[in-house]
Formats: C-alpha cells, structure tokens, sequence
C-alpha cells in the first residue's frame, strides 16, 4: 500500500475492537494515601471511595492490528458520575504504532521505554526503564493467595456478567498542542473506554513493587500503603470503542496536561 489510501484500503483496515492473542499479564493492587489521589486526578473526575492504584506488565506476542509489543501501566481509582473505573497516569510501550495509536485514538498517555516481563514456575517478573532509570519493578509470587484477603473482594469486582470475563473502565483525556504555543487545539476531552479479558489462565499471588525516582516517570509519587496483592492472566483481551463523556477548560486542565512528555 501507498501513502495515499484506496476506500477498499482504509475498510479492510477498520476495526470495532483492538484485540490481544495470548497476552499475559501481571497486575497488582495496592492502597495509597487518598490526597495522593486527589492530588493527582483531573476534574471532573473524583475520587473512587478507595484508594487503590495499580500497575502492570504485559507481553503481546500477537494482536490483530500487526503489532507485538510489552507495555506496562500506573492507573489509580477514579470515578466519574457514579460509575468507578481507573485513570490512567502512565502507560509506556515497546512498539512506536501502540504508542501513537494509544494516544491519538483514547488519550492514553504513552511514552517509549523498555520493558521486560518473564515467567519462570511460579514467578512473575518485570520492571520498565527509560532514559537509563529502571523506575519500577514488580514481582509476584503465585502462591493462590494475595497479600491481603481484601485484595478477593477487589479481584471480583472486575468480573463480568459471563464468566471467566473480567471488565475494566479507563478514564484518559484526549488532548494535543496547538500550532500555537501555549494552546491546546480544542477543550481537553474525557474518554471513557471498557477492555475485557477473558484469561484462559488466572493465577492469584503476593506481590511486591519497587519504584525509584524519575524526574521523567514520577511513579514514585504513588506511595505504596499498603500491597494488596497481584493477579497473573494469560488470555485474549480486548479493547471496545471508546467514548468521549465531558470536557474539561484549558486553564483547570492545564496543570495535569503533560503526562504523555517528559519536561522537568
């Protein structure tokens, strides 16, 4: 294919969902301080009536968008008119394609770094590293048993209707400089997105995460509290359309408006 796209082009290239063969994944759960969350969530969404973060690790060895990658994440709990999901803080990738179509299509803020996730028995491993700075490592042991039993209830809270399916919210905002310096070209927008997982395996364990400071990748910041514990899938995922549920002003937003750069 040329630069210049045919009709018939751009329609065997339209999909309803972006989907993950065979993606394992490490996520764990932890609690943190709730002026951590305030500090850190945009209007209008709010704190969740928790305070939990999360963070993963993932290997795709196949998608059906011609694209294999690691990608590893930093949400925390949100909500938004009643409805609970995860506001994403940070999310880097191994691919150039996953990064621009993560954050030109749902705001999700992608950087390049590189990423390691490994399995060996009953260990999962992994850490991300950018500009020589390994700022997070995390480690789960699958011992059928998290940290803490509480980390159950959390656990089952993502279970969908048909089961085996897990369902999960992100909350990005859509936004991109203007020509201009100094100006965003429109009103930063609220993407609301849903991702299913329907694992083929899942494994519950005690986790531990390690983060190192950054002046780029501030993960510190997310103090760990309390580790809740870490779930290990290995499955096809998915992720829906998303939808754009409010707008928020240039001058409220501005202040949160970089997590996809690096500026110190």
């Amino acid at each position: 294919m040329g630069f210049v796209k045919s009709f018939e082009e751009i329609m065997a290239n339209t999909r309803a969902t972006a989907d993950f063969y065979d993606a394992e994944m490490l996520m764990v759960f932890w609690e943190t301080k709730p002026e951590v969350i305030a500090k850190l969530l945009p209007p209008p969404l709010k704190p969740a009536k928790d305070p939990i973060a999360m963070a993963f690790v993932a290997d795709y060895p196949a998608t059906n968008f011609d694209c294999i990658y690691k990608e590893s994440a930093l949400f925390i709990r949100a909500e938004y008119e009643g409805e609970e999901g995860s506001y994403c803080l940070a999310m880097p990738v191994t691919s150039d394609i996953a990064m621009a179509g993560g954050r030109e299509v749902f705001g999700f803020p992608k950087k390049m770094a590189n990423i390691e996730f490994k399995k060996e028995g009953n260990i999962i491993s992994g850490w991300t590293e950018r500009r020589g700075i390994r700022f997070m490592e995390v480690k789960a042991t699958l011992s059928g048993q998290p940290n803490d039993p509480k980390a159950l209830d959390l656990f089952a809270s993502g279970a969908g209707e048909e089961e085996g399916v897990i369902k999960g919210v992100s909350y990005n905002f859509k936004h991109f400089p203007a020509p201009e310096t100094g100006m965003l070209d429109y009103d930063p927008r609220l993407v609301k997105q849903e991702t299913v997982l329907k694992p083929k395996v899942m494994e519950i364990g005690e986790a531990e995460i390690i983060f190192r400071h950054s002046d780029y990748d501030p993960w510190i910041e997310v103090e760990v509290v309390k580790m809740l514990g870490g779930i290990y899938t290995k499955g096809n995922n998915s992720m829906l359309g998303g939808k754009v549920v409010a707008e928020t002003g240039l001058m409220e937003f501005a202040p949160y408006a970089f997590l996809k750069w690096d500026m110190v």
